[in-house]
């Protein structure tokens, strides 16, 4: 099946309308990869999902802040405050950043049996559903 690809000058044109400008990490992609990872960045970042784009953007900060990207945790740090994100909302996600990251190393430093874990989970969750509404 066939793709429509949108030439290179209206793929630049599109950027800049999106951006202001056609950022250099763009512009020093090859022309035939500009235009084929342009429309995946556009839907993501200003397109219409299922996941609201407040938290699209808090999911990227976690991610960049996990991997150390400075380049990202600054773009998506911001983008999460133009979509409304408070102080509050950046201050829990300082900590949940850590969280999944603290926890793997811990888990994995201990060799632990994957389907042990995957049954203590599996107990875990059926306790916390058996628990009555509002009991948090």
């Amino acid at each position: 099946m066939a793709t429509h690809q949108q030439p290179y000058d209206e793929t630049r044109m599109d950027i800049e309308d999106h951006f202001g400008m056609v950022p250099d990490y763009l512009d020093a992609l090859p022309d035939e990869s500009l235009v084929t990872e342009w429309p995946n960045l556009k839907r993501f970042l200003f397109g219409e999902g299922t996941i609201d784009p407040k938290t699209r953007e808090l999911v990227g900060l976690a991610v960049a802040a996990a991997i150390g990207c400075e380049f990202c945790r600054h773009f998506h740090k911001g983008a999460a405050q133009l979509h409304g994100a408070t102080d509050a909302e950046l201050a829990e996600l300082a900590f949940l950043a850590s969280y999944t990251p603290r926890y793997s190393a811990m888990i994995q430093a201990q060799d632990y049996d994957l389907e042990h874990f995957y049954d203590e989970t599996a107990d875990i969750a059926a306790h916390l559903q058996a628990q009555p509404a509002g009991d948090d």
